[in-house]
């Protein structure tokens, strides 16, 4: 006979074997993670991205660059794909990815605050916490990014300044 999932003997171990409740937990949580390839293009997903970032319907999401998926301002404005915009060299989020990419190391808790576009086009500015882990997968390495929306949490001033930092930390001399 199966114990409850409320037993005390119950761990998080034993759980994780199950997809479903792996998929249970990836939805239910707060955080937008994606999966991303090399070429920064998104592979797989979690339903927080369409609640954190509403500017494509669900059929437009997988396959597409990071910054086309999450509504970039600048790739927008610009008409220019992730990657490709003037601000791109600049974007903690595509340096942070391509950082991790090439190195195999982790972001964590970063801030970033840029502005995204909605599906109904309206422009919204975002206070962002993200962090950035490589995985290899079924003989191929991916990004895990994991974003959450603290615009009400987090003061501007703080996370522009910290954002700076980290810029000049990933930046060559």
């Amino acid at each position: 006979m199966k114990q409850p999932l409320t037993s005390a003997y119950t761990r998080f171990e034993d759980l994780k074997k199950s997809s479903t409740f792996l998929e249970l937990l990836l939805n239910n949580i707060s955080s937008c993670i994606l999966m991303l390839d090399k070429e920064m293009k998104l592979q797989a997903f979690n339903e927080p991205l369409k609640t954190i970032f509403r500017n494509k319907s669900e059929q437009q999401l997988l396959y597409q660059r990071c910054g086309e998926v999450i509504g970039c301002a600048y790739s927008v404005e610009e008409k220019k794909d992730c990657g490709k915009t003037n601000y791109c060299n600049q974007c903690i989020l595509r340096l942070s990815a391509m950082n991790a990419y090439a190195t195999h190391k982790s972001t964590y808790n970063q801030k970033i605050i840029r502005e995204f576009y909605s599906s109904n086009n309206t422009k919204e500015t975002k206070c962002l916490k993200f962090s950035v882990k490589p995985i290899y997968f079924e003989d191929n390495y991916y990004l895990i990014m994991i974003i959450d929306d603290v615009s009400k949490v987090v003061g501007s001033k703080a996370a522009i300044e910290a954002q700076q930092e980290y810029i000049k930390q990933l930046k060559p001399n």
